[in-house]
């Protein structure tokens, strides 16, 4: 198997919302306002409805469940989802708290994001797997490096 570098996802995100303690961890959704997908093969505006609804768990790792739409440059509409995982250390938090940026390396935040489109010229990523990294980016936002699965 290879990783083969497929796009960049980028997410500006409002302050999350918090619903408090339950019986899997602290429960928060970050609503996704804007973003864009930047690659070779698959360039789009993130549509609005989308976010996270992370699970802060009290071991210090965040559980993604992240689902957006995309609306493609030539028109096509792409529906998206990525669990994933998250390291909430002391600089993750204080990132996304005053809006600065970490590094990739700063953390471990990965997902395995799945796509689903009826658009042929998009099949490709209803018949790939995909895993990403993720950072924190300025202005309370989340950038995924997103390579296929050969």
């Amino acid at each position: 198997m290879e990783l083969v570098f497929e796009f960049v996802l980028r997410a500006r995100l409002e302050p999350p919302l918090p619903f408090g303690g339950g019986l899997l961890g602290e429960r928060m959704f970050f609503n996704a306002f804007d973003g864009e997908v930047e690659g070779e093969r698959l360039n789009g505006k993130l549509l609005p409805g989308g976010g996270d609804w992370l699970i802060a768990h009290p071991s210090g790792w965040g559980v993604l469940d992240v689902r957006t739409q995309i609306r493609t440059d030539d028109g096509a509409l792409i529906f998206a989802h990525y669990p994933g995982l998250i390291e909430m250390r002391p600089a993750t938090l204080d990132a996304l708290k005053n809006g600065t940026a970490t590094r990739i390396e700063d953390q471990y935040f990965r997902t395995t994001p799945r796509f689903e489109t009826g658009n042929a010229r998009y099949a490709w990523l209803n018949q790939s797997l995909f895993v990403g990294a993720g950072r924190i980016i300025e202005g309370i936002g989340v950038e995924y490096r997103v390579h296929r699965v050969t």
